[in-house]
C-alpha cells in the first residue's frame, strides 16, 4: 500500500502553501517552503495499540512465549500515513523539533526499547528526584511537628490548620500563572528556578519566631512551590506517549514515597541535634533539607534539556541521542499524539487559548474528581504525628512509624495504575481508594475513647497505605486535553481543585472534635460513599455519551468530507470530532 502527502520541510520560498490546523491562529502561511509529495509504503506499519504492561504476564512468565522479533517494525500507523489527513495534522514550522520529524521513518523493537530505556535513565530519574525534592520540603513540617513545633511557637492545632489553609491556598493561587511562565520560557529552565527558590525559603524557617513568621513561610512556600508538578508532567510529556506516561507518574509518585521514607529516617537523625547551639531539632531540618534541595535545584539546571532535540549544550556536547535517535523521539511522539507539534516549547499562551481552555467543559468532570478523591485520607495522614505522639509514642518511634504506611503506600499505588493500565480503564480503577479507605475509616469511627496505641497505629497505618489514583488522573486529564495549550492549561486547573481538596480536608478535624474525630471520619466516610457509587460512575457514563455522539457524525463522514471538515473548522484539540476521550 501506498500512502501520498505532502510535507512542508523549512526551506526555500518557491511555492506557497497554506495548511490549517483547526483554528484560524493556526493558519501558518508557508511562503518560504517547498511543498514535495512523497510515497511511502505503509504495509509494514502496525494498526494495534501496544500491549500495556501486565502483571498476570510477569508473574506466569507468560512473556517468554512471546515471539517478538525484536528487529520487527515498531512504527505505528498514524494520521500521517492517510492522504486526507496527514496535512491538517503537520507541525507548525517554528516546531523546535520539526528538523526531526520524519513520516517517513521506520524504526525497530529494538530500536525503541533503547531509546525509551535511555529516556527513563536520563530523562525519568532526574524528573523523580527533583518532584523528591519537593516532597522533602512539602512533608517535613509533619515530622517538625513530632518535635514539639507548635509547643515551640506557642501555637495550637487550630493554627497548624491556618498555615496548612494558607499554604494551599497559595500554592493554588500560583498554579496557572507559573504554568503560563513555565509554558513561555521553558520548563527545563523555570523548574529548577523554583526550586532554588523554596529551598532558600525553607532553610529560612531556622529562625521562625512565632505564629506570625510561621504563617508567613507558609504562604510563600506555597507560592513558589504552586505549579512545579504540572510543569514537570508537561515537560515529560515531550518525551513519553500517552501509553508510557501514566506508569512513568506512577514511579514518578512512587519516588514521592521512597523520599519520606528516606526523610523519616533523616528526620531520626537530626531531630537528635535538639539543643546543639540551643536550637531546637525541627530548626535545624529545616536548615538541613532545605540545603539539600538546593544542591538538587542547582544540579537541575543542568539535567533537564528542553527538548529530545535539545541536549547538547557546552557542557554536555555530544548530547543524549544520535540523529537516528532524535529522529526517532520525535516521530513517535508526534505519530502517537499530533496535537504535541501545535506550539513551540518556549511559546506563551494567547489569552484567547486560555480562555478557550478554561472554558472546557469536558474537562470539568476531573475537576471535580481532582477536588473529591483526596478529601477521605488527607485528614488521617496530615494528623499521623500528632495522633501518635498524643498516645504516648515518643518523637523518635513517631518518625520510624511513619515507615509501614509510606511503604505501603508504595506498593498500592503501583499496583493500581497497573492494574488501570491492564484493564485500560481510569473511572472505575480510580474508585479504589475511597474503596480502599471506607472500612478502615469505619474502624477509626468505632474506636474507644482511649484506643490502645497499637491497634490505632495499625488501623491508621492500613487507611494510610491507600492506592493513590492522582497518577491516573493527571495522565487522564493529559490525555483529555487533546492540545498542547489545553493540556497546560488543564493540568493547572485540574491540580487547583487538588489543591482545594487540600483547603478542604484541613478542615475536617477540628479541635472541639479531638482527639477521636468523630464527626470528621463521619464525615469522611459520607465523602467516600458518594464519590464510589456517585462521582466515578457519573464521569465514566458522561464521556461514553460524549464519545458515542461524536462517533455517529464522524463515522457517517467520507473521507474527502472529514478533510475539508478538518481544513474548514476552528475546533481545536478535544473538541474536534475526531478526538475521543478516555475513560
Amino acid at each position: 500500500m501506498l500512502t501520498t502527502f505532502k510535507k512542508t520541510p523549512p526551506g526555500d520560498s518557491t511555492s506557497v502553501s497554506t495548511i490549517t490546523r483547526g483554528s484560524s491562529e493556526d493558519v501558518v502561511d508557508k511562503k518560504d517552503s517547498t511543498i514535495d509529495s512523497i510515497s511511502v509504503s505503509s504495509d509494514d506499519l502496525l494498526d494495534a495499540e501496544p500491549e500495556p504492561f501486565k502483571f498476570t504476564n510477569w508473574l506466569f512468565r507468560r512473556h517468554l512465549s512471546q515471539t517478538i522479533d525484536p528487529d520487527s517494525t515498531a512504527t505505528r500507523r498514524s494520521v500521517y500515513d492517510d492522504p486526507y489527513l496527514a496535512e491538517h495534522y503537520w507541525p507548525k514550522p517554528d516546531y523546535e523539533n520539526i528538523h526531526r520529524f520524519d513520516p517517513k521513518a521506520r524504526w525497530t523493537v529494538r530500536e525503541e526499547r533503547i531509546l525509551v530505556r535511555k529516556i527513563d535513565w536520563k530523562v525519568m530519574l532526574w524528573a523523580a528526584i527533583s518532584f523528591s525534592a519537593l516532597n522533602l520540603d512539602r512533608n517535613n513540617l509533619g515530622q517538625a511537628n513530632s518535635d514539639n513545633l507548635l509547643g515551640d511557637l506557642g501555637m495550637t492545632t487550630n493554627d497548624f490548620n491556618l498555615g496548612n489553609t494558607i499554604f494551599r491556598l497559595t500554592f493554588l493561587a500560583a498554579e496557572l500563572p507559573s504554568q503560563l511562565i513555565s509554558k513561555r520560557i521553558g520548563p527545563d529552565r523555570w523548574i529548577p528556578m523554583q526550586m532554588c527558590m523554596w529551598s532558600l525559603l525553607t532553610m529560612g524557617q531556622f529562625w521562625l519566631t512565632g505564629r506570625s513568621s510561621f504563617l508567613v513561610c507558609r504562604g510563600l512556600l506555597g507560592f513558589i512551590q504552586g505549579g512545579f508538578i504540572p510543569d514537570l508532567i508537561l515537560y515529560l510529556s515531550y518525551f513519553y506517549t500517552k501509553n508510557e506516561l501514566p506508569f512513568r507518574l506512577a514511579l514518578f509518585w512512587m519516588s514521592a514515597s521512597v523520599c519520606s521514607t528516606a526523610g523519616s529516617f533523616l528526620a531520626f537523625g537530626v531531630l537528635r541535634m535538639r539543643g546543639i547551639a540551643g536550637k531546637a531539632g525541627w530548626r535545624w531540618l529545616f536548615l538541613i533539607e532545605g540545603l539539600i534541595t538546593l544542591l538538587v535545584g542547582a544540579a537541575t539546571f543542568f539535567k533537564m534539556p528542553p527538548s529530545p532535540t535539545q541536549t547538547k549544550t557546552w557542557f554536555r556536547p555530544d548530547g543524549w541521542f544520535t540523529d537516528r535517535e532524535e529522529t526517532i523521539a520525535v516521530s513517535r511522539i508526534l505519530r502517537d499524539d499530533p496535537t504535541k507539534g501545535d506550539m513551540h516549547n518556549r511559546e506563551g499562551l494567547s489569552i484567547k487559548r486560555l480562555w478557550t481552555a478554561v472554558c472546557d467543559y469536558d474537562i470539568w468532570p476531573l475537576y471535580i474528581a481532582g477536588l473529591m478523591f483526596g478529601i477521605p485520607v488527607s485528614p488521617p495522614g496530615t494528623y499521623l504525628t500528632l495522633s501518635l505522639r498524643n498516645l504516648g509514642f515518643n518523637t523518635f518511634e513517631t518518625n520510624l512509624l511513619t515507615i509501614p504506611s509510606n511503604v505501603g503506600h508504595m506498593i498500592t499505588m503501583f499496583g493500581v495504575t497497573l492494574l488501570s493500565e491492564t484493564f485500560n480503564d481510569r473511572s472505575i480503577v480510580a474508585m479504589a481508594e475511597d474503596i480502599w479507605a471506607l472500612p478502615f475509616l469505619v474502624a477509626l469511627y468505632t474506636l474507644p475513647s482511649k484506643p490502645n496505641p497499637w491497634k490505632y497505629f495499625g488501623i491508621a497505618s492500613g487507611l494510610l497505605s491507600y492506592p493513590y489514583t492522582h497518577p491516573i488522573q493527571v495522565a487522564w486529564c493529559s490525555r483529555n486535553s487533546g492540545a498542547v495549550a489545553s493540556r497546560t492549561v488543564n493540568a493547572s486547573l485540574y491540580n487547583m481543585f487538588v489543591q482545594a481538596s487540600a483547603i478542604v480536608s484541613a478542615q475536617v478535624y477540628r479541635k472541639d472534635d479531638a482527639p477521636e474525630y468523630r464527626r470528621g471520619n463521619a464525615v469522611l466516610m459520607g465523602i467516600c460513599v458518594f464519590n464510589i457509587a456517585i462521582m466515578y460512575p457519573s464521569i465514566k457514563a458522561y464521556y461514553i455519551w460524549r464519545n458515542r455522539q461524536r462517533a455517529i457524525i464522524w463515522d457517517a463522514m467520507t473521507p474527502q468530507e472529514r478533510g475539508h471538515y478538518l481544513s474548514t473548522t476552528k475546533d481545536i484539540g478535544n473538541r474536534r470530532l475526531d478526538f475521543r476521550f478516555a475513560y
